[in-house]
C-alpha cells in the first residue's frame, strides 16, 4: 500500500492521545491507504450492484447493497479515526486509486459470476490489508485503531465466505 503526502498536513490540533507524533502519522497513512481501499471495493460493489442481471439477480442485487452500504459505514469510521489522529484524510478518486490495495475493473463484467469472484478476490485483498495495519497498530499500542481493523477483518473474511459459497 502506498502512502498519501496530503497526510503530512495534520490539522493543528495536536491530539494527546497517547501516541507519538510520528506515531500517528505512520497509523494515519496506513489508515489512509486502507481508506482508499474499502472505497474503492465500496464503488466497485455499488457498481454491480446497479448492473447485476440474470437468474441470480434479486440474490445478488441483494447481497450486493448490504455490502456496499457496509462499506460506506466503515470508510466513515475509518476516515473519522485518521481525523482523530491529527490528519487530514484523501477523499479523491486519484487518491484512492493511488492508494488502494484493490483496483477498479477496466469494463463491466457481464457475468454475474464473474462480479463474485471479483468481489472475492476484493474482500480477501481487504483482509490482507487490514492485517498489514493491524500489525502495526498493535506495534504502537494504537488499541482503538487495531479494535477497528480486527473488526473490518471479520467483516472481508466473512463477505469472502459467503462469496465463495455463492459460486461454488
Amino acid at each position: 500500500m502506498a502512502t498519501s503526502k496530503t497526510l503530512k498536513v495534520v490539522d493543528g490540533l495536536r491530539p494527546d492521545i497517547g501516541l507519538q507524533t510520528k506515531q500517528r502519522t505512520q497509523m494515519a497513512e496506513q489508515l489512509a491507504a486502507f481508506l482508499a481501499t474499502t472505497y474503492t471495493l465500496y464503488l466497485k460493489t455499488l457498481y454491480y450492484h446497479w448492473n447485476v442481471t440474470g437468474p441470480s439477480f434479486h440474490s445478488l442485487h441483494k447481497m450486493f447493497e448490504e455490502q456496499y452500504e457496509n462499506l460506506h459505514e466503515a470508510g466513515d469510521a475509518i476516515a473519522e479515526r485518521i481525523r482523530a489522529l491529527g490528519h487530514m484524510t484523501p477523499g479523491t478518486t486519484r487518491e484512492f486509486l493511488e492508494l488502494s490495495a484493490i483496483s477498479e475493473d477496466e469494463s463491466l463484467p457481464r457475468d454475474p459470476r464473474q462480479m463474485v469472484k471479483n468481489l472475492l478476490k476484493d474482500n480477501e485483498s481487504a483482509s490482507l490489508a487490514a492485517r498489514i495495519v493491524l500489525k502495526n497498530a498493535q506495534e504502537v499500542e494504537d488499541e482503538v485503531t487495531a479494535d477497528m481493523l480486527i473488526e473490518r477483518m471479520a467483516y472481508h473474511d466473512e463477505v469472502a465466505w459467503m462469496l465463495r459459497a455463492t459460486i461454488e
